[in-house]
Order: C-alpha cells, then structure tokens, then sequence
C-alpha cells in the first residue's frame, strides 16, 4: 500500500518549487519566440554558477550541522524527563509519598505543555516559568530522599531549561542572514541569464536551463527548511521538522492514553 504521507514528506520541496521551475520554462520559452535572449555563453557566465554553487555548499555545511546537533534535543530532552520520572517514582515506592504522587502529576502536564511548546501553543516564558516550578515540588521531596537523588533532579531540570533556550534560539534566529541575502541575488541573476542566454539547439538549452533552475531553487529551499528543524506550527512533522518521536513514546510509555 503506498504511503501518502511519506512520499508528500519526501517530495514536498519540490512540490514547493514546481510552480516557480513552470514560470522559469515559460519565460525561457517567451524570449526565444520574440528574440530576447542577448547572453553569450562565456567564462564570466560560468563563473556565476560556480559562486552560486561554492556558497549554496557553503550554507548547507553549515546549516546541516546545526541540524545535526538539532536532531539529538527530543532524545535529549526524553532522557532528562525520563530520569525526573524514575526518581519521583522511586521516591514514591519507597515512602508512599503524597508529593511524590503531586510531581509525578506535575511532571505529566509538563510534558503535555512541552509538546505544546513545540507547535507553538504555549509560549517560551510560561514553558520556562514550569520548568522553575519544579523547584517547589523538590524542596518538598528534599526531606523524604538522599540528597544525591535531589541533586540528580536539578541537574537534569537544568539541562531541560538549557536545552528549551537553545531550541528556542534556533528557531528565532536564521543562519547567517546575509549570507542568505548573497545567495538569493545570484540566484536571481543565474536564472535570469539563463533566461536570456542564447545558445543552440534551443530545447537542449531550455532543458539545461531547467535542470539549472532546479538545483539552485531546490538548494536554497532546502536550506531554508533545514534551517529551522523546529517548525512544526503550521504544518506538523510534514518535511525536514526534527522528528518528535521520542517525546511521544516517552508521553505513551509512562502515562499511556494521555494527550
């Protein structure tokens, strides 16, 4: 059975630039029929695609280690809940401690909200704001366990709190912007001399010029998506979106039939 879903989720760049490569074969076509292509292919002509392809590389090195790094946060994040988890449950088994029982529900909504945080329905203060609030629940469970098992705790909420300022930077912030500015212009000027370019026979050169075309658009539309893994708020997990899987199975492992 073909699976819809992964195959829109493999394709969707393209789908994306689809209309604007059907603009570019169009105009290619207009100004051979009213004789408006007044480039020469020359080594300047070529030139502009080599800088156009050395700084596409350049972006996407960059860019791909960010992500890299990105993809690691939901496991990291699971990890650091999951370890939160077994030392109240711990806690709880041992004394039948009410306030080990309050926290382990604190900790429940604390992962729904989590979630939320990634699609955008609760904002980065209030996420934070929760994360703050667990202070509360260990100053109470301080006097029923070691203090080694609190300390456990507070380092693993101090990376949950690291890791949330850094997703949110990431998604704040863009990758070298005026890189981004350069890549975009040459991009613009390459597409436009390939529109203009006069070289025969004519179809191979509307061919090049579409095979061309489609590197450099899916390229920079790539490196766009990659740049903010964290972008779930319109669409969800629907194209390059750092998968958030960890967090689910955490969610179903430990408080199965929540949402």
């Amino acid at each position: 059975m073909v699976d819809t879903k992964k195959i829109l989720r493999k394709w969707h760049i393209l789908i994306k630039i689809l209309p604007l490569l059907g603009l570019v074969m169009i105009l290619k076509y207009a100004t051979h029929t009213y004789d408006l292509e007044i480039l020469a292919l020359s080594a300047l002509f070529t030139s502009i695609v080599a800088a156009t392809t050395f700084l596409i590389g350049f972006l996407i090195t960059g860019v791909i280690s960010d992500y890299k790094e990105s993809e690691k946060i939901p496991g990291d994040l699971a990890a650091s809940l999951e370890a939160l988890h077994d030392e109240a449950e711990i806690i709880y088994i041992n004394k039948k401690s009410k306030e080990a029982k309050d926290f382990l529900e604190y900790h429940k909504s604390f992962i729904s909200s989590l979630e939320d945080w990634f699609y955008k329905k609760e904002r980065t203060k209030a996420l934070l704001a929760k994360v703050a609030g667990m202070n509360e629940h260990f100053a109470i469970l301080e006097s029923q366990t070691q203090a080694t098992f609190i300390n456990r705790m507070k380092q693993e909420q101090s990376n949950i709190r690291k890791t949330i300022i850094r997703v949110d930077n990431v998604r704040d912030l863009s990758f070298v912007a005026s890189a981004y500015a350069v890549v975009e212009a040459l991009t613009f000027f390459l597409i436009l001399g390939l529109l203009l370019l006069k070289q025969e026979p004519f179809y191979e050169t509307m061919f090049l010029s579409g095979v061309v075309s489609f590197m450099v658009l899916y390229m920079l539309f790539l490196i766009k998506d990659l740049d903010n893994p964290f972008d779930y708020s319109a669409h969800g997990e629907t194209g390059t979106e750092v998968s958030l899987k960890p967090l689910r199975d955490l969610r179903e492992r430990l408080y199965p039939g929540t949402k």
